[in-house]
């Protein structure tokens, strides 16, 4: 069993603000939309965007997502299996 961290995107939810992109600018980037996108982020579920975070950059997307007022930015603990199947998952923020 291995553990992996995410960061999760509600981006339906987003209200622009760019708390986000302004203390992590290197993760989040402004669309012209209006609303913030994960750079290289996969989208799933209706609009939400996930991408897979490194241990030395979890700080960093805490901050972003303590900084969102709107709490559309979630850090979430994955445990998969050796298959890469996912057996549980917990949101840590």
């Amino acid at each position: 069993m291995a553990i992996k961290k995410e960061v999760q995107h509600d981006r339906p939810n987003c209200i622009g603000c760019a708390a986000c992109a302004a203390i992590d600018p290197k993760t989040w980037v402004m669309n012209p939309d209006g609303k913030a996108d994960i750079v290289s982020g996969e989208n799933f579920n209706e609009g939400w965007q996930r991408k897979e975070i490194k241990e030395e950059e979890f700080k960093d997307h805490v901050d972003a997502a303590e900084s969102c007022p709107v709490n559309v930015i979630h850090i979430v603990e994955k445990e998969v299996d050796d298959s890469g199947k996912v057996v549980s998952e917990k949101k840590i923020k």
